[in-house]
């Protein structure tokens, strides 16, 4: 009996030391260094995820290279080919297609699966798929972890972006393509191309707000599964919920399909706790002065020292700065230095500007300040939505952006509540903030379909289409990320050095 009890003791001690010296994947070694150093708390959710990304990092292993790019065709031959000649060389591209996936399967067997990551903002997606990315293509003589195991490192070339900047990139390779050959299918083209830049593709903030994107995403998405690119992405959206409402949604519903069929779908739902507020902003990045209500010019005298302090005195030069925006177009810069730039929330959030133009202005500035930011509820949907797209701009590209608003940070966003409501036959969004509308000082006047036009004020009404719905519904959504990311991004360390 005593002799049992020791080999079963014996047993069990070999069954601990085994399980610690189990060799653990690349993610989940960063990952748990980051928890030693109590530069992250641990939480289950996050190890699944680490353990997930590992297994994906082991099977691109035998992720094939991608074929030697074809030749496009000639300018002359595009622009002169018959409907015919045109159907033909498509054909041709589908059966080309079909071949490359029956030799990818005869000589490597499946494709890695995609990964498609989803939950409420702060919960550490990106956070992990950074990790991911980071393990990606290291050198063969670094160690991963603390343990003796080494781990195997993938070498292929990869390409980690913000999904706005992405779609940008396509659109404008688009742009450029169609110039030279205005007759031909250019997404097969485009999609070879990034498959021969990035065999790995990382995007940060996925989704689909726009008509054109979705009807892009479909074919693209394909043809690069196609070119056995792995496509790892995280999202606030749930598949499913992906252009919820948009415009002729029903064309977009065979890329769900896909993504679903085609991609491991990691959810991140039950992750309510959004580890950015943890660490709350130290005051040096969003100011707030209560000018309007109390009339307290001391206070808003001296947040305007604070900005200027910021800024680092009187600009460099008295000439506004053309800054260069993709497709041709110029955002124009008054009050600048060196490093920094000063806009009034008019400039950049009242204006037609889109990522692009905030790209670029990441880019060539370090430093953004942003002065007289209101209170953003339901009178200020299309400002909104610009600001929201800028606060993702600087947080991608680790720009300091500082604002001085009307109120606190925790009242700048108001979220609201949209609807389609139908009276006679006539389309139209009423809007209402939660816990009740607030007085709009804005004046619309509204043209019904028999030609009569009457007055939007105050009653949070306009007239609407589908893709206006979605594109509302969206905003609120995008809210919470919003605000989240501008408590991280008031901390001391934020930015670029």
């Amino acid at each position: 009996m005593l002799m049992m009890k020791t080999v079963m003791k014996n047993m069990a001690a070999q069954h601990r030391v085994a399980r610690r010296s189990l060799p653990t994947g690349p993610v989940t070694a960063a990952y748990k260094r980051k928890v030693d150093a109590e530069e992250v708390r641990r939480d289950d959710a996050q190890v699944a995820l680490a353990a997930k990304l590992d297994a994906l990092h082991e099977s691109l292993t035998s992720l094939p290279p991608v074929p030697v790019r074809t030749g496009r065709p000639s300018e002359s031959s595009s622009t002169s080919s018959s409907p015919l000649l045109l159907l033909l060389r498509r054909s041709l591209a589908s059966a080309q297609s079909f071949l490359r996936k029956k030799f990818h399967l005869w000589s490597f067997g499946p494709p890695p699966r995609g990964m498609y990551i989803h939950g409420p903002v702060g919960v550490g997606k990106s956070f992990l798929m950074d990790l991911f990315y980071a393990s990606v293509n290291v050198p063969d003589d670094s160690c991963c972890n603390n343990d003796t195991h080494s781990f195997k490192h993938v070498k292929i070339t990869k390409r980690r972006v913000h999904f706005h900047e992405f779609m940008l990139d396509v659109h404008h390779r688009i742009f450029v393509y169609k110039q030279k050959h205005p007759q031909d299918d250019a997404i097969p083209i485009i999609a070879q191309q990034l498959a021969q830049e990035a065999q790995l593709l990382c995007f940060d903030e996925f989704q689909v707000t726009d008509v054109a994107d979705a009807m892009i995403l479909k074919r693209l998405f394909l043809l690069l599964l196609d070119w056995n690119v792995v496509v790892v992405a995280t999202s606030n959206r749930s598949p499913d919920a992906l252009y919820e409402g948009g415009i002729n949604r029903s064309l977009f519903l065979p890329f769900i399909d896909m993504l679903k069929h085609r991609f491991d779908i990691i959810s991140m739902e039950d992750s309510a706790k959004d580890y950015r507020l943890e660490t709350r902003a130290d005051g040096q990045s969003y100011f707030w002065s209560n000018k309007d209500v109390h009339g307290d010019n001391n206070s808003d005298n001296n947040m305007q020292a604070q900005l200027k302090e910021i800024f680092g005195g009187t600009a460099s030069r008295t000439e506004a700065e053309a800054i260069h925006v993709s497709f041709g177009r110029t955002a124009q810069v008054a009050r600048l230095n060196d490093r920094c730039a000063w806009f009034d929330f008019s400039e950049l959030c009242y204006q037609p500007l889109g990522a692009a133009d905030y790209i670029s202005l990441c880019d060539r500035f370090q430093v953004l300040i942003m002065d007289r930011v209101p209170q953003l509820d339901v009178n200020h949907l299309d400002e909104a939505r610009r600001f929201v797209t800028l606060i993702d701009v600087c947080y991608e590209s680790r720009t300091r952006l500082v604002l001085a608003a009307k109120v606190p940070l925790d009242e700048l966003f108001v979220e609201f509540e949209a609807q389609v409501e139908s009276s006679d036959g006539n389309e139209e969004l009423f809007v209402s903030e939660k816990g009740g509308n607030s007085s709009s000082f804005a004046t619309t006047m509204i043209r019904t379909k028999e030609g009569e036009e009457f007055e939007w004020s105050a009653t949070g009404r306009s007239g609407v289409s589908l893709a206006q719905l979605s594109a509302t519904n969206e905003l609120v959504f995008s809210f919470r990320r919003a605000a989240s990311r501008l408590v991280e991004m008031g901390g001391k360390e934020w930015g670029r050095q």
